[in-house]
Parts: C-alpha cells; structure tokens; sequence
C-alpha cells in the first residue's frame, strides 16, 4: 500500500484558543456574503496560528455580550469582524464594555483621528470639520471604547478599531479591516506566531469503509494522547471513486510513531484496499 504525506504546521495554546467573530444580520440574511473567513484563515497560517474555533452573530447585543463574556473569561485570542459603527443596528462596542463590567468612553486619540478625518471630508466638500456640529458628534461615538482599549489604526479612513484583552475589533468592511487585522497579527499578536509546531501525515484509502476505520482511529488516539487522527471521506464524483483521506495531525516528535501505528491498524483489517500517492506541499514553523 503505497502512502499519501502531507505536512503543515500551526500553534498550540496551554489554557486559551484562537477564535473569530463574525458579525452582522446581513451576513446571516445573506444580503452579504461572507469574506472574511478565508481571508482571515490565511493571514493566521502565514504566521503560523491556528484558528481554533469561529462564531457567526447577528447584530443582537444580549448574544453578543454572552457571547464576549466567555471568550473573555476563557482567555481566548479573538478577532471580531463588524458592529463596531455608530448606527442603531451596531452593538458590538456596547456589548465588549458590558461583557467586562467596563463603561464606554471616548478614546482621546481615537477622537483626534475621527476629528482628521472630519476634516478630510470637508476639504473635500463632504460636510463640516467643526465638531460640534450633530453629525460630527454622533462620528465620535465611533471612538466610544470599553475604558481601557487601545486603538488599532485604520489606514483607509483613520476610524480606528480596538483592543483589549486579547480580543481585537475591527469593521466590517473588508477593505478596513483586513489591513487592521495585519497590523493586529504583527504587532499584537506576535508572541503567537509558530510558536509549536503541528505537522500532518495523512494518505488516501480507497473504497474503505469508514465503519470499519473508526476503531481504529480511536485505538490511536487512546495510544497516543494528544495526537489527532481525521478521516475525511469523499464519496466520489464521475470518474473519481468514493475513497477516505485518513491521517494524523501531531507534535513532529510524535508524528511518525502515531502514524505509522495508523497505517499497520488499516492493513490489518485485510480488506481490499488502494491508496495512491498525491503531492501537496509543505510548510514549516
């Protein structure tokens, strides 16, 4: 039986997780599609972090704040996407400052940045730089933030997002935040980056069923502690045939003992198997 290997790499947390929060009615209407989520997943692997766990909310402040409150209490590491506006429909702000008992206060540079770019529009003919005027009164509670946060920088229009405890938040707006999560990864969160390394083998079996994989793979993981074994079937299409991606995902110092103990566990079954060999690339912490 010839073998399929495949390595990648990703992080591991003692005691906290990496997440994403993703916001918006318009996402869960489908007004919007969503774009965040594959972007944001490549940023991570490109520095080596490993995206734990990813939640789709609605604009509900209630849900938010239950929502918040745990991440925050668990520790976790989060990007938030959305809500962070001015509109009624935008809680995310309120929701992060009663999720940690904290008031909203207006950030003083967080202010001087929307007071810019007020400016900046009214150069360009685009209302008024006086900020007492309603509409720029109502711009500055965009800079409202739990007490405590600090800015992350927006380089398309100088509103900022915020910081604080671990949790990072940022507009909707891909063309805002992407940039601000780059900044995020690589000036808040490098402490995170490749820090232990994942590596993955894995190999493909065809016409196996996964019935007869499954006690298997639960003998491997009872053997090795810590090792994650995947099956990822696929039930063939046209003139591919139904087969399981089957693998383990684990420490490199564990790596080749857990899968080879995988490998020998589906040869014993002595059903009629095949495997092919697939070349994937390879990226290392």
């Amino acid at each position: 039986m010839s073998k399929h290997l495949q390595q990648g790499a990703g992080i591991e947390r003692e005691g906290s997780s990496v997440g994403l929060m993703i916001i918006g009615d318009e996402i869960l209407s489908g007004k919007r599609q969503d774009k965040h989520f594959p972007s944001l997943l490549q940023k991570l692997k490109d520095r080596g972090i490993s995206l734990d766990w990813v939640q789709y909310l609605g604009d509900d402040r209630q849900r938010l704040c239950h929502a918040l409150r745990s991440s925050f209490d668990r520790g976790d590491w989060v990007i938030s996407c959305g809500g962070i506006g001015a509109t009624p429909d935008d809680h995310t702000r309120q929701a992060a400052a009663a999720a940690l008992g904290l008031e909203l206060v207006l950030h003083p540079e967080a202010g001087q940045l929307i007071a810019e770019r007020c400016a900046d529009m009214a150069a360009e003919g685009r209302g008024s730089a006086d900020m007492r005027v309603p509409e720029n009164q109502q711009r500055l509670k965009m800079g409202e933030f739990p007490a405590g946060a600090s800015i992350i920088p927006n380089p398309f229009n100088k509103i900022p997002g915020f910081s604080i405890r671990n949790h990072c938040f940022v507009p909707g707006f891909p063309v805002m935040a992407w940039p601000m999560v780059d900044w995020v990864l690589d000036h808040l969160w490098t402490g995170l980056h490749h820090r232990i390394a994942w590596a993955e083998r894995s190999w493909i079996v065809y016409e196996l069923p996964e019935s007869l994989a499954t006690p298997v793979m639960e003998s491997v993981e009872q053997e090795f502690p810590g090792v994650k074994v995947f099956c990822l079937p696929s039930l063939g299409a046209g003139s591919e045939r139904r087969h399981l991606e089957l693998g383990v995902k684990a420490h490199p110092s564990r790596l080749d003992a857990a899968f080879e103990a995988l490998r020998q566990g589906i040869e014993a079954l002595e059903v009629q198997t095949q495997a092919e060999s697939v070349s994937k690339g390879v990226t290392a912490t």
